[in-house]
């Protein structure tokens, strides 16, 4: 096995790929960019591919939501919750009063930008694919410091200054595990299912009539995100997360339901959440339920009612 994931050595995503039960022992293949490692999985570079979807204080990742919702089909198999403190990384001897620049993600600046202001509020931040590659910079000599993990200082010969940065304590990004299309893994009772729904004609209730698929069959939502198509002004797809798994009678009629009133609905994937919630399943919406209503309809088709 062969897995990508968001490189250089050192990003939180390679933390969070080796901490993928199924990637101990493979090969762990570093990528430029996200639309780079997704586009080797594409190709059968690698089987699998480990990128960020979601941070509980910056919000989705655009570019992997876009990458997953509108390029050639992957297929979310698994998903990996990483805790996420910052530490500023110098060059040995670097001072705070030495630092004019700073370089990061673009995910990572949000999330430590009044610590940046009390601590360093004459430098200037500039981006990195990563936080791994800022890091890289500035043992290069090209910025003065980076934040990234701190598991980075050493690889690149660097100094943490100051860890456990952040503005917001207890940070948590979601990794997503992708495979080429495939049959989704089997259902476990704590499971996440993703899609995504583009609208064929914008008109008033038309995101109402999705969400009504979902709650006349209780099922809850943990995330609904809408993005540009690139189609045109006004032009929107909505990605939703929601609970359960697409073998469930109830997540199936749901599907089938935005189908009918969908332009297009594209199926990313049925995994096992990472922090293993099992969802309140109200009541007529269990698998039983759905049978029972069916043989009631088959049995008034025949008149054995």
């Amino acid at each position: 096995m062969r897995y990508a994931y968001l490189g250089p050595q050192g990003t939180f995503t390679e933390a969070a790929l080796n901490s993928v039960p199924e990637a101990a022992g493979a090969e762990h293949l570093p990528y430029a960019t996200v639309p780079a490692a997704l586009d080797a999985l594409r190709r059968g570079e690698v089987e699998a591919a480990v990128v960020a979807l979601e941070n509980s204080v910056e919000g989705s990742v655009p570019t992997t939501l876009d990458e997953l919702a509108t390029g050639q089909p992957l297929q979310i198999v698994g998903e990996v919750h990483l805790p996420v403190s910052f530490a500023l990384l110098v060059r040995p001897g670097t001072t705070f009063g030495d630092i004019k620049t700073v370089a990061s993600h673009p995910h990572a600046q949000p999330q430590c930008r009044r610590w940046l202001a009390a601590h360093v509020p004459d430098a200037e931040w500039r981006a990195a694919t990563s936080n791994a590659e800022a890091a890289q910079h500035v043992a290069d000599g090209h910025y003065d410091a980076a934040l990234a993990g701190s598991f980075a200082a050493a690889r690149y010969g660097l100094s943490v200054l100051a860890e456990d940065i952040h503005d917001v304590a207890d940070a948590v990004t979601r990794f997503v595990v992708l495979r080429r299309p495939c049959p989704p893994p089997p259902p476990t009772g704590m499971d996440r299912t993703t899609v995504v729904a583009f609208i064929g004609e914008d008109h008033p209730g038309a995101l109402l009539e999705i969400l009504n698929e979902f709650s006349m069959r209780g099922i809850n939502l943990t995330l609904i995100q809408s993005r540009p198509t690139g189609q045109g002004l006004g032009s929107y797809l909505f990605w939703m997360d929601f609970e359960g798994h697409v073998a469930d009678a109830r997540v199936g009629e749901a599907l089938m339901g935005l189908r009918r009133i969908c332009a297009d609905v594209r199926f990313v994937g049925s995994y096992t959440r990472a922090d293993r919630i099992r969802p309140q399943i109200r009541r007529g919406t269990h698998d039983t339920d759905f049978t029972e209503a069916a043989a009631w309809l088959t049995a008034i088709r025949s008149g054995h009612s």
